[in-house]
């Protein structure tokens, strides 16, 4: 089943996966629209701002039959742009999880239902931000969230931080809202460690001045550079903490 396989084969499956939906949808290059994406493969993209969820998959009956029907996404109402994307290209990634499971060989009527959910969000997340474009991006803008955000406006700044979790370069990732921390998350570890006090300088630097900021650190640390971006708006702080990993 798909959790006893390495996570690394799970990823190449939905790479693969991913760039042949946006091949088929007619999508060469950043920003990707979720939406043009279903337009693409021949879903509809309807809306329902009364649904109690952001998106959903439905197949509508042709009229005057009971037979088959166009695939359809159905979306809620979205507080932001980006949270409609997401909806959009998970309830693509819902259409096409069959695909990676095939890869996978894996039977996708044997999958359990968490397996497809797990699936789903990460090829949404492969859509929005494809390696084959993302990864090369990333090391073109030196991974700089807010510049990488101007490419692929589509995707949250949460969203593009989690993604750098999954390339190659050894990171810890930190998101904090409001002066406490949200989530923190490593590419090395399966248990990020505590932050550093100059990691914590940094982001207590940045919370008040609403400036990015950026420090070198020596390698005996354990990291080599922390750098933190403000996403600040109106009643909401938020940081993101890109601490590079030192290699030896």
């Amino acid at each position: 089943m798909l959790s006893e396989l390495p996570d690394d084969e799970i990823a190449a499956a939905l790479d693969a996966c991913a760039a042949e939906v946006l091949w088929e949808a007619g999508v060469t290059g950043p920003p990707i629209d979720a939406l043009s994406i279903a337009d693409g493969l021949g879903i509809v993209v309807a809306r329902d701002y009364a649904m109690p969820w952001r998106g959903r998959f439905a197949r509508l009956a042709k009229h005057g039959s009971s037979e088959g029907g166009l695939a359809t996404i159905v979306v809620g109402a979205a507080e932001r742009p980006e949270r409609e994307q997401w909806a959009v290209a998970h309830e693509v990634g819902e259409c096409v999880a069959y695909r990676v499971f095939e890869r996978l060989g894996i039977a996708f009527d044997e999958a359990l239902p968490t397996a497809r959910e797990l699936v789903a969000n990460r090829l949404a997340s492969s859509l929005l931000l494809p390696r084959r474009w993302f990864a090369v991006d990333g090391r073109e803008l030196d991974w700089d969230l807010l510049e990488l955000k101007e490419r692929y406006s589509t995707a949250s700044h949460e969203l593009i931080a989690r993604r750098m979790l999954e390339m190659r370069p050894p990171v810890v990732i930190t998101v904090c809202d409001h002066g406490r921390i949200h989530w923190r998350r490593s590419n090395v570890v399966s248990r990020a460690p505590s932050l550093l006090p100059e990691e914590k300088e940094v982001w207590r630097e940045v919370h008040a001045t609403g400036l990015p900021a950026s420090v070198p650190l020596d390698a005996e640390s354990g990291l080599q550079l922390v750098r933190c971006w403000p996403i600040h708006e109106p009643g909401w702080k938020r940081e993101t903490l890109r601490s590079e990993v030192a290699e030896f």
